[in-house]
């Protein structure tokens, strides 16, 4: 396992992280997962309020394991709220429920709306409170997660107030990239989200994204893609099970250049290849999709339906030049279903408007595309594993 920085908290994380919020079939299945990533060199682990029994299982699995505290990077995150009192209060249970004195860090969990900007700004809302703690032992790290817009985010990490950031971004989505530049700016470790399963369900890839990441799999070629870049500090692991983390754990060794060190070569992330693969899917999906790919440069929005036209498109992208249909249909599923962590109204809403057609850089026919992509990907309404 490799390590890095994190960031201007100066602790050193494992590159790999495990996320706890499908671990929860039981207590023994989260100890036995919690026993599997640390055997492997796993040092950090997160979880959040909101993850049902999450909390609880972790706390226990910790305190049965008996690792010392100080060997282990303790995560949680808590929801934004415009009271102080509340963040308070929801500390004291999460500390309560994880059996321990004390969070190494701590993370508002989705900010994801101009009105949890305004309440982490305002002076008596929550940071009041995470900043006390911070004062007082029970929290040495504050950050942040979230699911929100370019400009959202930006405007968090404007604030000033946080040493990292928990965030979506990958092969096959890369608006935050500029999130991560000023991130570093501001010495800001980052944490990259579930690039396993909302980076496209690359555990279970299809045939045609197999052959264009060879000789990797689609899941290390994505893990690669994200090391390469020495500004992102961990990566988001999140199994259900020890056999789920050890088959994510074999592809971040081959991404990682591990079986390399096994076999006395230098520790080290092949980054040609990784780029190879990066650069081979960018023009396959150029090839197949021509005049109607989309870029990705948001310049439509806003759209008067709420559309979240970037969004329905990149999944029609996707979908169209890789084969990754289940995946368009899964994230698809949850327009209207998600509420603030998945904005949008579905394709169908478009009412041939024409409001987004003169902002479009590569003049694409924006209302058929629509059309076109409900009806590939509009099947059943899905919902977050977690709610509001």
């Amino acid at each position: 396992m490799q390590y890095r920085r994190f960031g201007k908290t100066q602790l050193q994380m494992s590159v790999a992280s495990l996320g706890t919020m499908r671990c929860l079939a039981s207590q023994a299945v989260m100890e036995q997962t919690v026993q599997t990533a640390i055997a492997a060199g796993i040092n950090h682990v997160e979880t959040a309020q909101g993850y049902g029994n999450s909390e609880r299982f972790l706390g226990q699995a910790l305190r049965q394991g008996n690792w010392p505290r100080s060997d282990l990077i303790l995560t949680t995150k808590l929801t934004p709220t415009p009271d102080a009192a509340a963040m308070e209060q929801a500390l004291d249970q999460s500390l309560e429920r994880l059996q321990t004195d004390y969070l190494d860090c701590l993370a508002i969990h989705g900010i994801n709306t101009v009105t949890h900007l305004d309440w982490i700004r305002s002076a008596t809302g929550c940071m009041q409170a995470v900043q006390q703690a911070i004062a007082d032992g029970r929290v040495r790290h504050a950050g942040f997660s979230t699911h929100g817009s370019l400009e959202v985010i930006l405007g968090a990490i404007a604030t000033e107030q946080f040493s990292f950031v928990n965030l979506h971004y990958g092969l096959f989505f890369q608006r935050n990239l500029a999130v991560i530049a000023q991130a570093q700016a501001q010495d800001m470790g980052v944490f990259i989200i579930s690039p396993g399963d909302k980076g496209g369900m690359l555990y279970t890839p299809p045939e045609t994204l197999k052959q264009l990441c060879q000789p990797w799999s689609p899941l290390a070629a994505n893990y690669g893609f994200l090391l390469t870049d020495p500004r992102i500090t961990t990566l988001s692991l999140g199994p259900a099970n020890p056999q789920e983390l050890q088959t994510a754990l074999e592809q971040l060794e081959i991404a990682t250049g591990e079986q390399d060190i096994a076999l006395g070569h230098s520790p080290k992330i092949p980054h040609t290849l990784a780029t190879t693969i990066a650069q081979r899917l960018e023009s396959h999906q150029q090839q197949a999709l021509g005049a109607d790919r989309c870029s990705q440069c948001y310049e439509c929005l806003p759209c008067p339906e709420e559309i979240n036209i970037p969004e329905v498109l990149r999944l029609r992208n996707l979908a169209v030049a890789y084969d990754m249909q289940q995946f368009g249909e899964y994230r698809y599923g949850m327009f209207e279903n998600a509420g603030h962590w998945f904005p949008g109204k579905k394709a169908n809403r478009c009412t041939d408007c024409g409001d987004c057609l003169p902002r479009c850089p590569e003049q694409l026919k924006i209302p058929k595309l629509l059309r076109e992509t409900h009806d590939r990907l509009g099947g059943q309404p899905r919902r977050r594993l977690w709610g509001d």
